[in-house]
Parts: C-alpha cells; sequence; structure tokens
C-alpha cells in the first residue's frame, strides 16, 4: 500500500452532490416499476454514500432489489437494494454549464440517495421520455415487503435493517441481536484490506447512503491506495471504494447466518453511530473462500 497519494478536494466527496446545478426535471418514484426502469440505461457512472464511505461504479444496472426481496450481486452491474418506502422523490438533474445528465435518488429527508450520471447520449434522450411527477397524492406504489426481525435474522435481515435508517435503531438496541459479536479495532482496516488484496480473497463491500439505499460489489481487490489523510481506497473488480478512516468512529463484528453457515461483517459506523459501510461475503462464495474469511475475521483484535 502507498502512502503518497494527495488528499482528495472536497469537490469529490459524494456530499458536494447536493451542490449541482441546471435544470430538474421530477420524476415520478411512485410507479410501481420504477426502480427496475433503471435497467433501460446502458452508460451510468453510479455513485453511493456519503462523507465517510463512498462507492462508485461505471456500467448497467443490474434489477435492482427492494427491502424485503432476495438479494445478489451480479458481477459487472450495478448492484442496488433500496427502501421503496424510503425513496421519496426522483429527478432529472441536466447541468447545463458541464453538460451532464443525472438521475437523483432522493429519500424522505431530501437527501441523495444515489445518483446516476448517464454517459450515453442515449440514455440522456431516455430520460427525458420518464413520466414527470405527478403533484396529486402519493399512491400507485405496492408497500415494501416485510423484513424478518434483524434480533434473529440472517445476513439479508441485517442489512434491510441498516437500509431503513442506516442501522440507528438497531445499534440503540443491539444487546437485543441473539448471535456473535464484538468490537474491532478499525485502525486494523488498511491491514485488512491489504491482506485481502495480497492473498486474492475476494470480498463483498455494502456502502450505504444515509437512509433508503445501498450499493455493493464483491470481487478480488485489484489494488488498494491510502493517503496521508487516512482515506483509503481499493478497486474492486469493476467498482471503486473510498473509505474515510478518520471518519469511522467504530467497527464491530457481526456473525449472521448465509449460504455458508455463520458469516461475519465488519460494519463501521461514522460519528452518528450510522453503519457506512459493510465488508463480508455476499451469497455462495465457496466454502473455501467462506473458511479464510471467517479466519481473518476471528484474528481480528478487540478494541
Amino acid at each position: 500500500m502507498r502512502e503518497q497519494r494527495p488528499e482528495p478536494s472536497p469537490a469529490r466527496t459524494l456530499c458536494a452532490l447536493d451542490a449541482h446545478c441546471g435544470s430538474v426535471r421530477r420524476v415520478d418514484p411512485r410507479t410501481p416499476d420504477f426502480v427496475r426502469c433503471l435497467t433501460l440505461f446502458q452508460y451510468v457512472h453510479a455513485v453511493t454514500g456519503g462523507p465517510v464511505a463512498r462507492i462508485e461504479q461505471a456500467g448497467e444496472y443490474a434489477v435492482p432489489g427492494l427491502r424485503g426481496e432476495a438479494f445478489a450481486v451480479r458481477p459487472g452491474s450495478i448492484t442496488l437494494r433500496v427502501d421503496g418506502d424510503g425513496i421519496a422523490s426522483a429527478g432529472v438533474v441536466r447541468d447545463e454549464a458541464g453538460g451532464t445528465v443525472s438521475l437523483l435518488l432522493h429519500d424522505t429527508g431530501g437527501r441523495i440517495a444515489h445518483r446516476g450520471q448517464l454517459l450515453s447520449e442515449g440514455d440522456r434522450l431516455l430520460a427525458g421520455l420518464t413520466p414527470v411527477a405527478d403533484p396529486g397524492p402519493p399512491g400507485g406504489r405496492p408497500p415494501a415487503a416485510d423484513s424478518p426481525p434483524w434480533e434473529d435474522g440472517d445476513q439479508l435481515a441485517q442489512l434491510d435493517a441498516i437500509l431503513l435508517d442506516g442501522g440507528l435503531a438497531r445499534r440503540r438496541a443491539f444487546d437485543r441481536y441473539r448471535g456473535e459479536h464484538r468490537p474491532v479495532d478499525p485502525a486494523v482496516l488498511p491491514a485488512v484490506l491489504d491482506h485481502l488484496c495480497s492473498a486474492g480473497l475476494p470480498v463483498g463491500v455494502a456502502v450505504f447512503a444515509p437512509s433508503a439505499a445501498l450499493q455493493a460489489c464483491a470481487g478480488r481487490i485489484q489494488v488498494t491506495d491510502r493517503t496521508i489523510g487516512g482515506r483509503l481506497f481499493a478497486a474492486i473488480e469493476e467498482s471503486a471504494v473510498e473509505i474515510d478512516l478518520p471518519g469511522v468512529r467504530a467497527c464491530r463484528l457481526v456473525r449472521s447466518r448465509a449460504a455458508h453457515g455463520p458469516t461475519s461483517a465488519l460494519e463501521l459506523d461514522d460519528a452518528d453511530g450510522r453503519c457506512v459501510a459493510v465488508l463480508t461475503q455476499f451469497g455462495p462464495v465457496g466454502q473455501r473462500v467462506h473458511e479464510e474469511w471467517e479466519q481473518l475475521t476471528a484474528s481480528l483484535p478487540d478494541d
């Protein structure tokens, strides 16, 4: 790992997404298949996260999963999972100065849950055909499926509990969790990424917006990097993940049921107690990968 990368400018952080300019065309997110319509866009630069953790990937969307549904990370495609009840509005934003067109999903608090910048002229034309928002009362979208209780739930139940509000309610009541869990020293994260990279051990990463959306990737880490200020970078297959290590105020190792049995996840929390990212193994990765991941996480020191 090199430590000579310059600090990114504040404009590179996801909070800069709030400072967009140009024309805005509101899109109706209440239609039943609105989220699935994202798969129509072929060339997208997708970004999810916040100041502490961020993920970006260029490509096309897989069918986004809704909270309560099955979840799979499809290699080569942008993987989103959203809380359908938490997406309050969407808009196609055209930056006249920069010539860019982006689709923004907003949560009920008005925060950006996800941004997809449309990279081709065909996609930009398609965005102009999306139905505009109806100023009438909400309706027409089926309610999100109920997620199983996280207290004794599997890996997906934990992710969905975080998806609702950044995991704040779950963290406040975490003494009710019936699985194994313990605090881990966040300072070991650079070494974990380095080991995964050098050993060629695949890993899955989910990065959360403040609420309502997560974007995930999985695969081998191609390269890691770190700035002097402590920002960590990892290129994972077609995705880039960025973590502001000083902003990670807590790290917890949580084990829950998954495809190969109890599986560990490293949950990274910010100063407000929101979970901003999770490192784990998604789905049937193979018994050898699962065992090596569990050996690695078992060796991590307590905080």
